[in-house]
């Protein structure tokens, strides 16, 4: 990109958030050691200094400088906020003391924490394993157990998820098993946060105790204490399939909602010359509500976003998104710089980007809108297409699965998502406050019902999903190109703009046919570890037959090998067969692989 005065007078808080970010995937993908750090640090400071001084050629570079200040920037945070692994010697099994610092999404088995624990004279950060017929922990207590502790190792192979490189961008390295009892000692050391996150873990529970189906108990958790931890699998899975998890994301949504709600309430009880307090009043309550449920990613961008608005409004000034959201962008990076690197975060800034670049090209080609309802209603379509449009090629690269019900399902639910949230928010209040109203737990719980089994019917329609979809950088490029030159289309339907399209969309077509050539042609066999499982995979060309024990998690596997491999891979035909657990080898078209 190509910085000059012009541009960085249009949207220098955007540009400077791009320079900043290639400073931090910079040293993300080639790091640079402690020297070559001093030595961009002095170069940042001299830019800063020569940025002060009056000369006609620092006056014609200073927006050049100023983004390479912003790139070093990048690459010197990014350096100190990579965790590095100690040299600790931590036995495998041990005496354990420690406390909880997050609670995470259940297994199977086990409930999911990361904590902070002290074995014999080492602290260190993990995630923490305990059977569910175990009580549940909390920030209030210090505890005491037998564990089990050890380091997490990167995948087999490169098409698995690496949850070793997950977890140490979160400076985590261990994880911790424990069976058998715990021994608590109350806290009295609490600080700030751990009191706050003490209380939402009291709502929770209580939340727990009321008299609603566990499923609307859960919901109620994740849409407003963003707490889906012990949300069945199956209704997280009607949510991605029918893509309204982000119903269930605390974002822009939620927050906008819950401030027009308060800021609505105060108007209605304050003369007009207290109006600004009254905004100042309910921002300051979305941060107390952001503070509460634990500042995720959506919320911190939603409540920047919002309140830099407003502060525009204060101050009498022409808001724009662009600078709200490359500030946002910014605070967050400069606070951590991992951050980047998580799916959530990408998304939703990438969503907003979308929203800001398509959705006015897009509302041209509906009628005019008329009244609240046709506003809402064309609104959800267009917004919803422009999100999803900007976010494409990513959710294809992470999750390798699109599901087009996802249009539909948004265009009939999210217009009733204002009343769902203020419901929801309601009724948490009301439980938080030990104000039982049966009639109105009834009321809720059947909504919920109702919502749950449209979202679940909605996800069933497997004509409209596509998964193991394979996708790799160069593609992933090639196709934000294409969301990109879509708003000029739609702007201006013309030749220029119309062949445009068709060359960057066969571009894409060749990239895709020549990795998917180039892939076709390989055959391998891999033997895959999964649990205590073997599994073997034969591909040839586009064909790929898996191998597992008679006895094996064949959903389980499916999710985690096959799926991964097949959209790795780029493979059309799969085929699953069993061999028995005694079976020493497989024989598969004519060749005999060896088990053992």
């Amino acid at each position: 990109m190509i910085i000059n005065i012009e541009q960085l007078n249009k949207q220098p808080l955007l540009i400077l958030s791009v320079c900043f970010i290639l400073g931090i995937l910079l040293q993300d993908q080639l790091p640079l050691d402690k020297m070559m750090i001093y030595m961009v640090s002095a170069g940042c400071f001299v830019i800063f200094i020569l940025y002060f001084l009056n000369s006609y050629f620092l006056h014609k570079a200073k927006a050049i400088l100023l983004g390479l200040m912003f790139f070093g920037a990048g690459i010197i945070l990014h350096f100190f906020n990579t965790f590095s692994s100690g040299n600790l010697s931590v036995p495998q099994n041990a005496a354990v003391f420690f406390k909880i610092s997050k609670k995470l999404n259940s297994t199977e088995k086990n409930k999911k924490y990361e904590a902070v624990i002290r074995a014999g004279k080492e602290y260190f950060n993990a995630i923490l394993y305990i059977p569910k017929t175990n009580k549940e922990l909390d920030f209030g207590h210090y505890y005491k157990a037998d564990a089990y502790v050890s380091k997490t190792k990167s995948p087999q192979y490169t098409f698995q998820f690496d949850y070793a490189k997950y977890l140490k961008r979160k400076n985590i390295e261990y994880q911790c098993y424990i069976s058998s009892n715990i021994l608590s000692a109350e806290r009295t050391d609490l600080n700030l946060n751990e009191r706050i996150q003490q209380r939402r873990i009291e709502i929770l529970q209580k939340i727990d105790n009321v008299e609603m189906s566990s499923k609307t108990r859960e919901f109620l958790k994740g849409i407003i204490l963003a707490d889906r931890t012990e949300m069945d699998s199956g209704t997280v899975e009607d949510f991605n399939r029918s893509g309204m998890v982000h119903l269930l994301a605390i974002s822009g949504t939620h927050i906008v909602v819950i401030f027009g709600m308060f800021y609505f309430l105060l108007t209605r009880f304050s003369p007009l010359r207290l109006r600004k307090y009254a905004v100042i009043s309910s921002i300051s309550f979305i941060w107390l509500f952001a503070a509460f449920i634990g500042f995720g990613n959506s919320v911190m961008r939603s409540c920047i976003m919002l309140t830099v608005y407003f502060v525009y409004v204060l101050l009498q000034r022409k808001p724009d998104l662009l600078h709200s959201l490359s500030l946002s962008v910014m605070i967050i990076l400069v606070a951590d710089t991992q951050q980047l690197f998580d799916v959530g975060f990408q998304l939703s800034f990438l969503a907003v980007l979308g929203i800001f670049w398509l959705n006015q090209p897009l509302l041209k080609y509906f009628p005019r809108q008329e009244g609240y309802f046709k506003k809402l209603i064309i609104n959800t379509i267009t917004i919803s297409i422009s999100a999803q449009l900007a976010t494409l090629p990513l959710v294809l690269y992470y999750f390798h699965q699109f599901s087009l019900v996802s249009v539909p399902a948004n265009i009939l639910i999210v217009p009733f998502s204002e009343i769902l949230i203020v419901f929801s928010f309601f009724m948490t209040l009301l439980i938080g406050l030990k104000i039982d109203f049966t009639w109105i737990n009834f009321v809720y719980d059947e909504s919920i019902r109702i919502l749950l089994n449209l979202i679940h019917w909605f996800s069933e329609r497997d004509m409209l999903f596509y998964s193991n979809i394979a996708m790799n950088i160069a593609e992933v490029i090639s196709l934000s190109l294409i969301v990109y030159a879509l708003r000029p289309l739609l702007l201006n339907i013309n030749f220029k703009n119309l062949i445009r399209i068709v060359a960057m969309v066969m571009v894409f077509c060749m990239i895709r046919i020549g990795f998917n050539i180039f892939e076709n042609q390989k055959e391998e066999i891999v033997f895959h570890d999964f649990n205590k499982a073997k599994v073997i995979s034969v591909k040839k060309g586009s064909k790929a037959c898996f191998w597992i024990g008679e006895n094996s998690d064949k959903k389980k596997i499916l999710k985690f090998i096959a799926g991964p491999y097949c959209s790795s891979r780029r493979i059309r035909i799969m085929e699953i067969k069993t061999f028995p657990q005694t079976a020493e080898k497989v024989v598969y078209d004519g060749k005999i692989y060896d088990l053992k």
